[in-house]
């Protein structure tokens, strides 16, 4: 009992210090940079999803991103859509790939499922640079910010960043409470032992369809927001290299926690940002980081910290008991 009390005190505080800090963050540093960081903590969180709950790898998640991005600032800029119309639509439109896809690739396992969700998203990246809609090989450039709500003006950097901010936290409630839902208890069940859960009568398919359908709407969540807050979408945003960097935050953040995709994203956004100027190879010292991240931190960043927490938690309540 003392050890849970402690625990529940220190999230208590976890979370009033998380607070805090999210809302001083834009008056210390740059806001675009850190709305970067919360787009693709979106992107992270929303793979973490598929693989952390369900166990499928994806290697063509940049396919929603990206096709969100495309369709957003296209509304915005070609149809003069407000901006949360633009997003809905980005949303939808990576819904809907996604339960295309999902479609075609439940139905392997393993490295086959790997495969066939790279060749799909391969086939959204030759589509983009031949589609007129797309910009092709420049992308779509200046897009419109717009007003959020048609009252404060995005272009105003620190109401792009809370705008953002609170995007970023309304998914990650929803995501926390899908994980922790009956649906989410079943996902898990199917991860674990999918045999076993079929046995007990539920369509395995059919619930990995649903969560593949979920995390391609939140990358395209993520990716819609993106190609807004810094008014443009490119041929990037589909690569299959946006796929492994998404794939890079999650595992080096912690497979199958809350808030690890948000620590991978800030700092592979961070490396990027602070090596973009200093001439080194950023991928290749990325990579370095990501192996030595593994090799220490098998569970990752936040894995490795609740991780100790507990046996933080496990020795007081020990020495309460005593």
């Amino acid at each position: 009992m003392a050890a849970d009390a402690l625990r529940n005190r220190t999230n208590l505080i976890l979370l009033a210090v998380a607070a805090v800090a999210a809302l001083a963050a834009p008056f210390l540093f740059y806001p675009l940079f850190l709305t970067k960081v919360l787009c693709y903590a979106l992107f992270a969180s929303a793979f973490n999803l598929l693989l952390g709950s369900c166990g499928l790898l994806s290697f063509g998640h940049a396919a929603y991103f990206g096709a969100a991005a495309y369709v957003a600032g296209h509304a915005a800029k070609a149809w003069g859509m407000p901006f949360e119309v633009s997003i809905i639509l980005g949303v939808f439109a990576a819904a809907a790939l996604g339960a295309v896809f999902g479609y075609l690739a439940i139905r392997r396992q393993g490295i086959y499922f790997a495969m066939i969700t790279l060749a799909l998203a391969q086939m959204i990246y030759f589509l983009a640079v031949q589609l007129p809609f797309t910009g092709k090989e420049d992308g779509l450039t200046s897009i419109p910010r717009g007003r959020v709500l048609g009252l404060f003006d995005l272009d105003n950097l620190t109401v792009l960043y809370f705008t953002t901010l609170a995007i970023f936290v309304g998914a990650l409630m929803l995501i926390h409470r899908i994980i922790h839902s009956p649906f989410g208890q079943v996902l898990h069940a199917i991860r674990d032992n999918e045999p076993r859960a079929i046995s007990l009568g539920y369509v395995a398919n059919r619930f990995k369809l649903q969560a593949f359908v979920l995390s391609a709407a939140l990358a395209g969540l993520a990716g819609a927001n993106k190609a807004i807050a810094f008014k443009l979408a490119t041929l990037t945003d589909v690569h299959w290299t946006t796929s492994g960097s998404v794939i890079l935050m999650t595992l080096l953040g912690g497979l199958g926690t809350l808030l690890g995709p948000f620590v991978g994203a800030l700092i592979t956004v961070a490396l990027e940002n602070y090596l973009a100027d200093s001439g080194l190879p950023i991928q290749a010292v990325i990579g370095a980081i990501f192996i030595l991240c593994i090799l220490l931190f098998r569970r990752g960043v936040v894995g490795e910290a609740h991780a100790l927490l507990d046996r933080l938690h496990r020795t007081t309540g020990k020495s309460h008991q005593g």
